[in-house]
């Protein structure tokens, strides 16, 4: 078993169809690297939270998490909140290597796509 998980981070919303599009994405990772544990967590709103996800990792042995934020772009939370509770975790856990990695909206595969997405909803 490899000791690195990906924990797929996303925001969650009051309505549970929400979360749809984030599970898509989870099961195409998956299907892409079978070898890799991939999960998805929430910041608020819906389960699991980080935290829990976290624990119940922990408790399975995995000794280095790293956290993709699944936000569009950069705000409060990300600017904040979530340091704040990465840092938690790191002194709850301090055996376990923690990585935040960047906003996926941010990366420029993610902006092409979305451009390219856009020319062709618009007939370009």
């Amino acid at each position: 078993m490899s000791k690195t998980v990906l924990v797929l981070f996303a925001h969650g919303a009051r309505d549970p169809e929400w979360a749809s599009p984030m599970q898509r994405v989870c099961t195409a990772v998956r299907a892409q690297a079978p070898g890799l544990r991939v999960e998805l967590a929430f910041l608020e709103f819906m389960p699991p939270n980080l935290r829990d996800s976290v624990e119940s990792l922990v408790s399975e042995g995995f000794k280095r998490i790293v956290v993709i934020p699944m936000f569009i772009a950069q705000g409060g939370h990300l600017k904040r909140d979530v340091p704040l509770l990465i840092e938690e975790l790191r002194h709850l856990h301090p055996q376990v290597c923690f990585e935040l990695a960047g906003t996926v909206g941010e990366a420029e595969s993610i902006v092409q796509a979305m451009a390219a997405h856009v020319l062709e909803l618009a007939g370009a």
